[in-house]
């Protein structure tokens, strides 16, 4: 397997029948996060999270229905990891190419735009990064003299 981002709770995805995106919720466990600072906010989404599991549960308007309002529901999930599962719900990790199947819209019909995943510096992550690097990366800041209390007073 290539690396692939893992798909979180706040993830956009897009029915191709629909006319726009909706965001998913994870609803089968409150216990696994995965890139959140605080751990609080990113929950992982596994294959067991089917059913009514957007924000909105809806894709807008439905070409499989005459341009009807969509009501999505997700049957089953395929191309998630089976090598990283969660217990519970017992659910194989979604992953960016994870892929939903809707009643209506059929066969692998949902796809994921964007895995939810946002980066959180930390302070960590400023003391160990590459000062020229960053300093290509973000020319206003001197990486070499830049101190902990400066960092403090941004986040």
């Amino acid at each position: 397997m290539s690396i692939k981002e893992k798909v979180v709770q706040g993830a956009l995805c897009q029915c191709q029948f629909g006319t726009t995106p909706d965001t998913l919720k994870v609803l089968t466990q409150q216990r696994y996060y995965i890139n959140d600072l605080n751990g609080s906010e990113k929950l992982a989404a596994t294959h067991k999270d089917i059913g009514a599991t957007f924000e909105k549960n809806t894709f807008g308007s439905c070409k499989k229905q005459n341009n009807k309002p969509c009501t999505a529901i997700v049957t089953e999930w395929s191309g998630y990891y089976e090598k990283e599962k969660y217990s519970p719900p017992d659910g194989y990790i979604l992953v960016e190419d994870s892929k939903a199947t809707c009643p209506i819209g059929g066969k692998d019909c949902i796809i994921i735009l964007k895995t939810g995943q946002i980066g959180e510096p930390s302070q960590k992550n400023i003391k160990n990064s590459d000062n020229e690097l960053q300093s290509h990366v973000n020319p206003v800041i001197d990486m070499k003299n830049y101190s902990q209390e400066a960092y403090k007073s941004i986040f």
